[in-house]
C-alpha cells in the first residue's frame, strides 16, 4: 500500500462538519456589505513579486521573512499573496475602476504567509476585508470601522475592545522616526534582537514589540502624538467624535501600529478577549499614498481585514451564530430495480420545484434507506416502488409529526405534493 499523504504544514483542510460556521460568517459579511452599498471583487492568489515589494514595503517582515515567493518557468518571481489590499488596489488601478469615481469593495479568499501555525494563525489562512478607495474625509475611516464593528456584534462575537491610533502624515511619521531612532539608538543594547534588526529597517515596527524591556523602554521613548502637526490632531479628533456619535467604544493605544508600510493616518485593531495571545480579529486604517505608490493617480483609501480563521474560533463560542446541518424538506425512499431510475428523476423534479431533497443513490435496503431518512431530520419521506410506479402515484410519510397522516399523491401533479411539504 502507498504511503498516505498528509496536507503541507500550516494548511488546514476544512470538512462538511467545519464549512457550516464558516458559510454563517460568509453569509453574514455579504448581508453587511450589500446593505452598505460595497460591492465584490475577485482577485488572484498569485501576483507579482513586485507588487508586496512595493506596497507593503520590503523592510516589513511580511515581505522580508513570510511570503511564498517562486520563480516560474519564464523566469518571473510570483508570489502567493499574503494580504489583499494590494491586489484590490493593483486591479483598480488596471481596469481603471478609480476613473469612475470612488469604489466601495470587499473581497475574501485565502491568503498565504509562512508563519508558525498555531491556533487562528496558519500558514495559508483566509480573510475578508473591506476597501474603500477615494474617500479621504475622516467618517469614511468611521464607517469602515462601523461596518466592522457591526458585522462583529451581529455575529454574537464577545469580548471586543476596538483599539484606535493615529500614524499621521508621511511627513508626522517622517519627523517622528528620526526622533525614535535617535532616542533608541543610545539605548541599543537594552532592544531584544528583533527589535535590534527593526531599529535598522523599520523603526516603527518595535513600537508593537511584545518584549517586556523593549516596552519598558518605550515607556521614555518620544510619542508619535507629539509629532503631530494640528492638521493631523485635527483629523484624529473627527474620526473619534464620529465614532463617540455611533455609540461605538474604543480606547486609545499610542503604540498601535499596523505591520504593513502603507499606512496612514488612522489606524485600528479590534480584538476579543475569548481568543487568548491571537486576539486580534480586524485590523485595518487609512492608507492614502498606496494607490500612488503602485503606479495610480493620488487616491485617498480607508481599509480593514478580518481574519476568519479567528472568528471561526469565536463563533464556536457563540451561541447566537452557531450553525446546523440543513435538514432537508423531504427523503426519496425507492424500491424495487424499475423505481430507482424514477427515483432520481423525482428527486431532481421536486429540487427543481425549490424543494430540499435527499435520496439514497445506491442500492441500499428499503428498511436501511427509512433509518437513513430518520437520521436526515427530514419531516416527511417520499416512498415510490413498483407499485406506486405502475399506479403513476407516489406515497408521502410523515416521519416527525404523528398528527399527519400518510396520502398518495399523483406523480404527474408535483406542485400538489410541494404545496404539502411545504404550506
Amino acid at each position: 500500500m502507498a504511503d498516505k499523504l498528509q496536507s503541507l504544514r500550516g494548511m488546514v483542510d476544512l470538512l462538511p462538519q467545519d464549512t457550516l460556521l464558516w458559510q454563517t460568517l460568509e453569509t453574514c459579511a455579504r448581508d453587511h456589505f450589500r446593505r452598505a452599498g460595497v460591492h465584490e471583487i475577485r482577485t488572484p492568489v498569485l501576483e507579482a513579486t513586485q507588487l508586496f515589494a512595493r506596497g507593503i514595503g520590503e523592510a516589513t517582515d511580511v515581505v522580508g521573512k513570510e511570503m511564498y515567493t517562486f520563480f516560474d518557468r519564464s523566469e518571473r518571481s510570483c508570489t502567493l499573496r499574503p494580504e489583499g489590499t494590494a491586489s484590490v488596489v493593483r486591479a483598480a488601478i488596471q481596469h481603471g475602476l478609480l476613473t469612475q469615481g470612488p469604489q466601495r469593495l470587499w473581497y475574501g479568499g485565502p491568503m498565504f504567509r509562512y508563519e508558525r501555525p498555531q491556533a487562528g494563525r496558519q500558514r495559508q489562512f483566509h480573510q475578508i476585508g473591506l476597501e474603500l478607495l477615494g474617500f479621504g474625509e475622516a467618517r469614511s475611516d468611521v464607517e469602515a470601522i462601523a461596518i466592522a464593528w457591526d458585522l462583529l456584534m451581529d455575529l454574537g462575537v464577545g469580548g471586543l475592545t476596538l483599539e484606535l491610533n493615529t500614524l499621521g502624515s508621511a511627513e508626522d511619521r517622517a519627523r517622528y522616526r528620526h526622533q525614535l531612532v535617535e532616542f533608541l539608538q543610545h539605548h541599543r543594547a537594552q532592544l531584544d534582537p528583533d527589535s535590534q534588526d527593526r531599529l535598522e529597517r523599520n523603526p516603527l515596527r518595535i513600537l508593537d514589540s511584545k518584549d517586556p524591556e523593549t516596552q519598558a523602554l518605550l515607556a521614555h521613548a518620544p510619542t508619535l502624538a507629539a509629532a503631530l502637526d494640528p492638521s493631523s490632531h485635527d483629523r484624529f479628533e473627527r474620526v473619534q467624535v464620529g465614532l463617540q456619535a455611533l455609540d461605538i467604544p474604543f480606547r486609545l493605544n499610542p503604540r498601535l501600529v499596523r505591520g504593513l508600510d502603507y499606512y496612514s493616518h488612522t489606524a485600528f485593531e479590534i480584538t476579543s478577549s475569548q481568543l487568548g495571545a491571537q486576539a486580534t480579529v480586524c485590523g485595518g486604517g487609512r492608507y492614502d499614498g498606496l494607490v500612488e505608490q503602485l503606479g495610480g493617480s493620488p487616491t485617498p483609501a480607508v481599509g480593514w481585514a478580518l481574519g476568519m480563521e479567528r472568528l471561526v474560533l469565536l463563533l464556536a463560542q457563540a451561541p447566537a451564530a452557531t450553525a446546523s446541518d440543513p435538514i432537508p424538506d423531504l427523503y426519496v425512499v425507492n424500491r424495487g430495480d424499475a423505481a430507482e431510475a424514477a427515483a432520481l428523476v423525482l428527486a431532481r423534479s421536486l429540487r427543481l420545484r425549490g424543494l430540499q431533497v435527499e435520496l439514497d443513490a445506491g442500492a441500499s435496503a428499503f428498511g436501511k434507506q427509512f433509518k437513513r431518512a430518520d437520521r436526515s431530520g427530514a419531516p416527511w419521506a417520499v416512498v415510490l416502488g413498483e407499485e406506486e410506479l405502475a399506479a403513476g402515484q407516489v406515497q408521502l410519510k410523515p416521519l416527525r409529526d404523528a398528527t399527519l397522516t400518510e396520502s398518495r399523491l399523483p406523480l404527474a401533479d408535483l406542485d400538489r405534493l410541494v404545496a404539502l411539504v411545504r404550506p
